[in-house]
């Protein structure tokens, strides 16, 4: 083995950001890739369904990668895979219910048989090439079978931590394995790389089963029916309001098509207990009184589409909510969702519903570590060179000065940006290069065909509207055939701008007659004049810049 060889880190997506997690690491001519995922679109990405990573780095070295390991089910490390996996098609690895959520997303994209994907289980080990060996370590977080991820390298031991926080009363399975991680530490730990979300929150993130409890008080003796928005992937949540309704008497009804989805998979697999008669379709509630009832529901972030939304806006064709609601919104609102989910709640108390939510009663606990668990990681496992991941760029540099306060090294704390690479060996690290890592737009079935341009009209299309201005010539006479036609969009409603109108046209005409009377006519010189002579007529008279698209017919 030459001694020259470095190991490199390479996060593509994740960093500078909540979602898009995916990093690759590099040794020679083998590369393993930890988690995959996607990201929703910003509030100036209008029209995108979802953003995903560039990957032509990965896609320029596809024969070096040896596989995809994923740390636990959420979308922002799972929801990438297919159009990865369409480019790309290497081994998935993962927990059984990852790869359940996974399988069923395949199945979606018609990948499914053509994917080899690989079930372990926390405490296994798996060797991925010549140089790579990747541990399974248990883990807690806001979904099941979520795991750390040991890889031990020629030039030292990385850990990856995942999404994590320390649980000591999980609703399934165990509590995050300390030990192990203390003796990875006991052994030699090269790098740590660790989830930085909750870095600005003090103390430790409150156990799942704290809001079990809170369930339970408000389900005790409530009248009402009860309806509760959380995110679909909380299988653990989404238990523990199962086991408050059937305490207390009530059927459940699950909706939203990812709810049902994730409620299905976590059954058949195991993951979530029903009482035998608990559950029941949505289509049945109007069978039952108020009071023995409970809704769960997507649409905790205010998402447009989601159930919850369509129920505050009375757009539900199975549920219509009612002053004799109780709503319990359970879960806190992503960075950017802020106004959307502000919006929901105000409806849901226009329409006279009891509406719950974080800031008034403790309906939701955070599956991300808070300062003292990312310190007492740090100080267990002790690494050599510490690499905070999973945050805002605040957040990051935020993680950086924790590590230092725990006595881990200024020059040996990283923080890096998407397509930074950083090499290292047992004793070094540096970030030498940088590699493509920008996002890619997916709008419907185009993957990447929505570009800064296109995003740049669009919202040009929603802030100011369109004008068409379609000119017809008549291929005989060289001369215009009719008035030109005026089409407004979003800029004007046409009946009530007559003169504003009639003025455009005028406009129009003159720059047509001024190109005409050239001798040698170039459609293109009347397009832009046009546009030119319009555009500046309207902002004239009304201060707005509306998108203008001449049209030249020839009858």
């Amino acid at each position: 083995m030459a001694k020259t060889k470095k190991l490199k880190i390479i996060p593509i997506g994740g960093l500078d950001e909540i979602g898009k997690n995916l990093t690759a690491f590099e040794y020679g001519n083998e590369i393993v890739i930890i988690d995959c995922g996607m990201a929703f679109p910003d509030d100036d990405m209008p029209g995108v369904d979802m953003v995903i990573n560039d990957i032509s780095y990965l896609a320029r070295n596809s024969q070096k990668i040896l596989g995809i390991f994923l740390t636990h089910g959420h979308e922002d490390h799972i929801g990438g895979l297919p159009y990865f996996l369409k480019e790309i098609n290497v081994p998935v690895y993962g927990t059984r219910l990852t790869l359940g959520l996974v399988e069923h997303k395949l199945k979606e994209h018609n990948l499914l048989s053509s994917v080899k994907l690989i079930r372990t289980r926390a405490g296994q080990t798996v060797e991925a090439g010549e140089h790579f060996t990747v541990e399974f370590i248990t883990t807690n977080h806001s979904i099941a079978d979520s795991v750390a991820l040991a890889i031990k390298t020629p030039v030292g031991t990385l850990v990856h931590m995942g999404d994590w926080k320390i649980d000591s009363t999980p609703i399934v399975g165990s509590m995050i394995d300390l030990a192990r991680l203390g003796e990875l530490g006991k052994e030699g730990v090269l790098a740590l790389m660790s989830d930085s979300t909750n870095v600005e929150r003090p103390g430790y993130a409150m156990s799942e089963r704290s809001v079990g409890d809170k369930f339970d008080t408000i389900f005790n003796g409530c009248n009402k029916r009860i309806i509760v928005a959380t995110f679909a992937s909380n299988v653990h949540r989404v238990q523990q309001i199962i086991d408050a309704a059937a305490k207390n008497g009530r059927k459940v009804a699950v909706s939203g098509r990812s709810m049902e989805n994730i409620v299905e998979i976590s059954i058949l697999l195991g993951y979530m207990k029903v009482p035998e008669g608990t559950l029941i379709n949505i289509d049945n509630i109007k069978k039952y009184r108020p009071n023995q009832i409970v809704i769960i529901t997507t649409g905790s972030q205010g998402e447009p589409m989601s159930a919850l939304t369509r129920m505050a806006y009375s757009d539900h064709r199975k549920v219509e909510v009612t002053k004799d609601d109780l709503i319990i919104i359970s879960a806190s609102p992503i960075p950017g969702n802020e106004k959307s989910v502000s919006n929901v709640i105000n409806e849901l108390f226009k329409i006279g519903a009891e509406v719950i939510y974080k800031s008034l009663m403790d309906v939701h606990v955070s599956g991300h570590a808070c300062q003292e668990e990312l310190k007492l990681i740090i100080s267990l496992i002790k690494p050599k060179f510490f690499i905070p991941v999973h945050g805002e760029h605040r957040h990051l540099v935020l993680h950086k000065a924790l590590a230092e306060s725990v006595g881990i090294p200024s020059e040996r704390c990283f923080v890096l940006g998407n397509g930074s690479v950083l090499e290292m060996d047992a004793n070094s690290a540096r970030v030498t290069g940088t590699v493509p890592a920008g996002h890619v737009l997916v709008d419907g079935l185009g993957v990447g065909d929505v570009g800064n341009i296109v995003l740049r009209d669009r919202k040009h299309l929603a802030q100011d509207g369109l004008i068409i201005v379609v000119v017809t010539i008549s291929h005989d006479t060289h001369l215009m055939a009719s008035r030109p036609d005026v089409i407004s969009r979003g800029f004007v409603y046409v009946r009530e701008a007559e003169r504003l109108i009639d003025g455009i046209k005028d406009i129009a005409s003159d720059a047509v007659g001024e190109c005409l009377s050239k001798r040698n006519v170039d459609w293109a010189m009347m397009k832009n004049t046009i546009k030119n002579n319009v555009a500046r007529f309207i902002y004239d008279r009304t201060k707005r810049n509306p998108m203008i698209l001449p049209i030249i017919e020839e009858v």
